[in-house]
């Protein structure tokens, strides 16, 4: 600029980018592994911008509120105004309904995101915080990152009545892949009953397969039937920042990008999420996905007014091929469940339960705090039912 000056010019002419130039290095939660940067060209993110513009149809009257901090990149780059939540960034689930209410009420928020964490929190906190009227005016309420109970959508419906909330499906790598609101994950779980979490239909533009977990060929499954996700779109990212062999294992050609999740379509063509791949658990009788074991304890435990009871955690224990069941549910008491609540889980699950057992805090990652860090979990349960001190889980 003082060059400019200098020479007597009143404004410098920067080049604008072209669109195979790399413009940005975001990074993955680390929930599954150690963090990974991920490489976006100007063309992907710019068509991820006319994607997400198309689907929700956001327009120059709109403004964002963003309790997750990436996400406020994304007002900007809409053109809207955007403003941040009042909150610690890795600590979403610690949002408060006030908080939300004021940052809403600051920009006249149209559009909130946030975690699923963070609005289970505004639902625990939204009696004691009083009039929370800017979060109502608002038309539309995102929630992302991991899977989204319907019973915390249906307490922030209850918030903001006129808004429609969506679950977009996505990830670092790939976002938006597939989208859904209450009232389709309502009528999905009423059609087909609690087989994972459904994430709706792939998004105009994006073509998602289930291919079978084990395998480099892209040999579709048909409908109902469990493998893992794979993506294309023109937003797909260019790929990893320095882990070539990552890149060249997630990126089977043509451009499909690996997801790392595992669900199926179903016969009208909707997505269901049913975990992470690393998180099969390899039972006798075959592999037995996380998510759908979770979702039926969730349920099961509702009607027995457990309310101290959180989030809940399937893992497997024991050697490959003959892993044994184990649910873990979190905050419900000492390291057993007690009888009621095993039996329970028992009726609800579709498998043989090993044991019942509880945590005092299930480990999340940082940036949603919803992420479970099943490994971890397996970890502890392996060692306390080999006789071991019930000590503090440690990551």
């Amino acid at each position: 600029m003082r060059a400019a000056a200098d020479a007597g010019q009143s404004r410098v002419d920067l080049p604008l980018p072209d669109a195979a130039d790399e413009v940005a290095i975001l990074f993955t939660s680390g929930a599954t592994g150690p963090a990974k940067g991920v490489r976006y060209r100007h063309r992907q993110l710019a068509a991820q911008r006319d994607a997400l513009a198309r689907t929700y149809g956001i327009t120059l009257d709109d403004r964002l509120v963003a309790a997750f901090a990436p996400f406020a990149l994304y007002g900007p780059t809409l053109g809207v105004p955007t403003a941040l939540a009042d909150s610690d960034v890795t600590r979403p689930g610690k949002l408060t309904a006030r908080a939300l209410d004021d940052a809403c009420a600051a920009v006249s928020a149209t559009m909130v995101f946030a975690s699923p964490a963070a609005l289970a929190n505004v639902a625990r906190t939204a009696a004691e915080a009083g009039p929370i009227p800017a979060i109502g005016s608002a038309r539309v309420i995102f929630s992302a990152g991991a899977p989204v109970p319907a019973e915390t959508l249906h307490a922030v419906a209850s918030l903001a009545p006129g808004a429609s909330l969506h679950t977009p499906y996505g990830m670092t790598e790939a976002l938006p892949v597939a989208d859904i609101d209450l009232a389709g994950i309502d009528a999905a779980e009423a059609a087909r009953g609690v087989v994972g979490v459904c994430v709706g239909q792939p998004v105009s533009g994006c073509e998602v397969a289930i291919v079978p977990l084990s395998g480099d060929a892209i040999e579709r499954v048909g409908p109902g039937l469990t493998g893992e996700i794979l993506v294309r779109a023109p937003w797909v990212s260019e790929g990893y920042l320095g882990r070539w062999h990552t890149e060249r294992l997630a990126r089977p050609g043509d451009g499909w990008h690996r997801t790392g999740d595992v669900g199926h379509l179903d016969d009208d063509g909707r997505l269901w999420v049913e975990g992470r791949a690393v998180h099969i658990i390899d039972a006798v009788e075959g592999p037995v996905t996380s998510v759908p074991l979770e979702r039926a304890v969730e349920r099961a435990l509702v009607p027995m007014s457990k309310a101290q009871a959180g989030r809940v955690a399937a893992v497997g224990v024991g050697p490959v091929d003959r892993q044994q069941i184990v649910v873990v549910i979190e905050g419900a008491g000492g390291v057993l469940a007690d009888a009621d609540t095993s039996a329970a889980v028992r009726e609800a699950v579709a498998h043989p339960v090993a044991a019942v057992l509880c945590l005092p805090r299930l480990p999340v990652d940082i940036r949603h705090n919803a992420k479970i860090d099943r490994s971890a979990v397996a970890r502890w349960a392996s060692g306390i039912l080999a006789g071991g001190p019930a000590g503090r889980l440690r990551r």
